[in-house]
């Protein structure tokens, strides 16, 4: 396995646009639970962390609690918007083994959030294809150096993966 050299402007950076992905879905999930505060308080914190107001500790909580909010809620297009928000928060947790793991830290929000946005639309891939170039578009060069170092993702056989490889492929040109 090849080592991952990330900085810590860098994992700041890639906070940044993985809190702007998942926000793209919260309402998703606010509507279906609008007492549930845990998936805008996981993108709050990553948000701070992303503008070096809040130290990294604190996330892991926050993406734990959006992950337990994406179990509850019963809704799949809320627990896509839950889980991206909880990704968010865990994105900058990126350890120096580069692993297909790994990579789902920095490609989970886009991803999820994709997914979250064809739910509502009922299914329509032309909804998830679009916020994932959204997400392509959005990407800097810091996501992007991080994304090359980590292993090149098949494209699977689910819903989630082909959007993974779609984001994968076109992040890493």
């Amino acid at each position: 396995m090849d080592e991952v050299m990330i900085s810590e402007e860098d994992r700041r950076r890639l906070g940044a646009w993985a809190a702007d992905c998942a926000a793209r879905a919260l309402a998703l999930f606010e509507e279906r639970a609008p007492g549930d505060t845990r998936p805008r308080e996981a993108l709050d914190g990553i948000r701070a962390y992303a503008r070096a107001e809040l130290r990294i500790g604190p996330l892991r909580p926050l993406a734990l609690a959006a992950l337990a909010a994406a179990r509850e809620v019963g809704d799949p297009a809320a627990t896509a918007a839950a889980r991206a928000a909880g990704y968010a928060a865990a994105a900058p947790y990126i350890h120096p083994l580069a692993t297909p793991h790994q990579a789902k830290h920095a490609l989970g929000p886009a991803m999820q959030a994709a997914r979250a946005a064809e739910l509502v639309a009922g299914g329509d891939t032309r909804v998830g294809d679009a916020e994932i170039r959204r997400a392509i578009a959005t990407a800097g060069p810091a996501v992007r150096g991080i994304v090359r170092q980590m292993p090149v993702f098949s494209p699977g056989r689910s819903r989630l993966d082909a959007l993974r490889h779609q984001l994968d492929t076109a992040l890493r040109h």
